[in-house]
This record gives C-alpha cells, sequence and structure tokens, in this order.
C-alpha cells in the first residue's frame, strides 16, 4: 500500500500533472466566466471601480484584436501553438515552469473553446474592461501572467 502511495504523489507532484491541471482549472474558471458575462452584459456594463467595468465585446482576433476577421487563420495558428507547447511539456522538470505553462496552455485553450464550441461566428468573449486597456478576458489574463511565470522560472532555474 506504501508503495501505491508512493507512486500517487509523486504523480501527483509530476510536471505533466501539474501542466494538466492547471490547465483544466483556468478552462473551467474561463469558461464559467464567459458564460456569467454573456448571461448578465449582454444589455448592460457594470461600473467597478475606478476606469475598472465589465463589458461584453465580442473579439473575433487576438491580442488587442489583431486579426479580427481572419477566425479560421487565427485558430489555426493558436492550435499550433499550443499543439508545440503541449510537446514541449514533456521536457519541462519543475513545478514552477509547469504551472506556467498550465496557465499559458489554459488560457489558449479557453479561447479556442470560445471559437470553436460557442456560437459567436469564432469569436472570444472579452468582459473585463479598463478604459486604458483593451477589453481582455480570464483566458487571457492567464496567459500573461503564465508567461511571467515562465520567465521567472527560468531564471532561478540557471
Amino acid at each position: 500500500m506504501q508503495d501505491l502511495e508512493r507512486r500517487a504523489m509523486r504523480f501527483l507532484k509530476s510536471p505533466r500533472f501539474v501542466v494538466s491541471a492547471v490547465a483544466l482549472c483556468v478552462i473551467a474558471v474561463d469558461q464559467i466566466t464567459k458564460s456569467l458575462a454573456e448571461a448578465n452584459l449582454a444589455t448592460h456594463s457594470v461600473k467597478l471601480i475606478g476606469p475598472l467595468s465589465l463589458e461584453l465585446v465580442y473579439n473575433s482576433g487576438v491580442a488587442f484584436s489583431i486579426g479580427s476577421g481572419d477566425t479560421a487563420v487565427v485558430t489555426v495558428v493558436e492550435l499550433l501553438v499550443i499543439a508545440g507547447m503541449i510537446l514541449y511539456v514533456r521536457r519541462i522538470t519543475t513545478l514552477g515552469l509547469a504551472t506556467g505553462f498550465g496557465m499559458v496552455i489554459g488560457g489558449a485553450l479557453g479561447n479556442i473553446c470560445d471559437r470553436l464550441f460557442r456560437n459567436n461566428h469564432g469569436s472570444v468573449i472579452d468582459f473585463i474592461h479598463s478604459g486604458f486597456w483593451p477589453t481582455f478576458n480570464l483566458a487571457d489574463s492567464a496567459v500573461v501572467v503564465g508567461i511571467v511565470v515562465i520567465l521567472l522560472a527560468s531564471r532561478s532555474k540557471g
């Protein structure tokens, strides 16, 4: 029994498991918040604090609406980048890198889910509006924070 427990704990601490678990959590939270945004922000925006508000926007491009209108091309490029990242996951040896890659992969897949499975003509749902930055969503935030985590984990490694 102890051997089984030891193997289970090793698996739960493995970088591949961490990448998968973090990615699945990001996708779940992202999709739930986007569903809530569609259900509650379709007719009006909600002012939060200072310049921050919640406002429903559909974005057919990528960051900063680059590539708007080229949804098929954007989707294929995103899928290729995600596939490359998933292949790279086998090389990850630290939990910091695993967490960062999980955030980036989860965020990217969260937006791909919008393009492929929601009836938004291939657009991504954005709803966090700051007034000084393009409107974004939690998947976008996960990608940015994940990249920062990867950079910090890479720097501390070597």
